[in-house]
């Protein structure tokens, strides 16, 4: 049985399958000392303040000499910022259109869209009415909605936000976008937006903004103009009960596959993340893309290191550009903020093997397959470009995913290594385990396990398809494991950019 895996011929460093002792054999000689599994060792002598790769790229440069046979981690491995040689447009594979066209079983909106899922939205503008709307939504229980069998749920959207901020800006404008993306969601069937009167993020604003016109399918309320709490949540069940029926209506119908929208996402990464589940859902994105389906890849954070990469791929300079833009403002927000882009890795990452942000970025950059980069976005902005897409946001789980949903994602391929317990609604999460043995003790959360890529000797291209396949039936209704499990009600978190007043 192989001890360790090698990503390139020109690594210095290789991977442990498995934890390894002092003086066990393996590539480059017998180890120095006890290697935890899925972490690195050197498999030659590296002098200090040479370069240590991986994926054939740099992660990092040794602080001390390592030896051959030596553990590499953040002991004897230092985070540095690489100069990269930025190109455009130089590898650009062309998508082999699919020879079938899939279908899934999908809700057709009338603006055209495509919803996996039918849920009633109650969508607060200020946190000041957060409690109004989880009530309003806590009166519609299991037993309420069995009489509505084509709605999946009537769900609070609520965050800390909307006042004591600027009334422009790009705080104020990141959660416009994030408000009117829930709001006018493919999978969300019905809404109903809840304020409190005097804040900043005014409710009539956004839908003069956004051309939204108020109808039985979309109410609006705020709680002064109502008279307060009680009447507002006695007001806002009679308005859902109102909707529930007319939501009820919509029924599944047959979809082409090219409708979907999938957020390519990860979260509690391991070493294992770019060598399995990562690459595997990269080939999934790829056959989503055969299909003329979209993918939006986030975490700007997540690719630094590995922008380079992905410039390659952008279908013009305009596109590789804008791209190189978001990196530069991150690089200048964490130094206003006295951090630091190696801030991330997490310490759970740290512990699942990954030293660096480059070495977490090049791994995370593996998710969006390697057809060609067709547009990079705001956070939340509205994804317009079918394929490959990019979009900004941080590295934090629920701040990504939130923005993700409201750029249009209607399902969320989410991979894990030391096992999140994540969902997310108005969009079904699709978890991906990185390694049998996290997938075996969290079974209950996991919906693939892609570690049998390192344990039984599949194919990425195999288990890319099982995702694939995995994307069609949660989109055409098949339940997933976080949605067995209740998770999505609170992970609903809008970036806040900018100052608090």
């Amino acid at each position: 049985m192989k001890l360790t895996v090698r990503l390139d011929p020109t690594d210095n460093v290789v991977n442990a399958i498995k934890s390894l002792d002092a003086g066990t054999d393996c590539e480059g000689g017998s180890t120095n000392q006890k290697i935890p599994r899925g972490h690195k060792v050197a498999t030659q002598a590296i002098k200090t303040g040479d370069p240590v790769l991986k994926y054939a790229q740099v992660i990092g440069y040794a602080s001390e000499d390592i030896s051959a046979g030596d553990h590499v981690h953040t002991h004897n491995l230092e985070f540095r910022n690489v100069d990269q040689k930025y190109e455009f447009s130089t590898d650009l594979r062309p998508i082999e259109p699919a020879t079938t066209q899939d279908t899934f079983m999908g809700y057709k909106r009338e603006n055209g869209k495509v919803g996996t899922r039918n849920y009633i939205a109650v969508i607060t503008s200020v946190n000041c009415s957060a409690t109004a709307a989880h009530m309003i939504a806590a009166h519609f229980t299991p037993e309420i909605m069995a009489d509505y069998p084509n709605v999946d749920g009537v769900v609070a959207f609520v965050h800390g936000t909307g006042c004591g901020m600027a009334g422009d800006g790009d705080g104020f404008e990141a959660l416009q976008r994030v408000t009117w993306g829930y709001a006018r969601h493919p999978n969300v069937g019905a809404v109903l937006m809840v304020g409190l009167g005097c804040e900043i993020n005014q409710i009539d604003w956004l839908l003069e903004a956004y051309g939204i016109t108020p109808g039985p399918l979309f109410q609006a309320m705020n709680i002064q103009d109502v008279c307060g709490l009680r009447r507002t949540i006695e007001l806002g069940i009679k308005k859902v009960t109102a909707m529930l029926s007319l939501a009820n209506e919509a029924t599944r119908t047959p979809c082409p596959a090219s409708e979907l929208m999938v957020a390519l996402q990860c979260g509690g990464s391991d070493a294992w993340s770019g060598i399995t589940a990562n690459p595997a859902l990269g080939y999934a994105c790829d056959l989503l893309t055969a299909q003329g389906a979209t993918g939006v890849l986030a975490e700007t954070p997540e690719i630094y290191g590995a922008e380079h990469l992905l410039t390659r791929r952008a279908v013009s300079p305009e596109v590789g550009e804008r791209l190189l833009g978001l990196i530069d403002w991150w690089e200048d927000y964490t130094l206003r903020n006295k951090g630091s882009m190696d801030n991330n890795p997490s310490p759970g990452n740290k512990k699942g093997g990954l030293t660096t942000i480059l070495e977490k970025s090049l791994g995370a950059a593996a998710k969006g397959g390697t057809t060609p980069l067709n547009g990079v976005y705001k956070y939340a902005e509205p994804v317009r470009t079918r394929g490959f897409n990019f979009m900004d946001s941080p590295g934090y789980d629920p701040a990504a995913v939130t923005g993700q949903i409201a750029s249009g994602c209607t399902v969320v391929a989410f991979t894990t290594g030391r096992g999140s317990a994540f969902g997310a609604k108005p969009s079904p999460s699709i978890k991906i385990a990185t390694n049998t043995q996290m997938f075996e003790r969290m079974e209950e959360d996991m919906d693939i396990n892609a570690g049998t890529i390192l344990t039984d000797g599949e194919t990425i291209e195999t288990v890319g398809r099982h995702i694939y396949q995995m994307i069609l039936d949660v989109a055409s209704g098949r339940e997933s494991k976080s949605e067995a499990q209740g998770l999505g009600d609170h992970e609903f978190v809008p970036w806040q950019i900018g100052a608090v007043m």
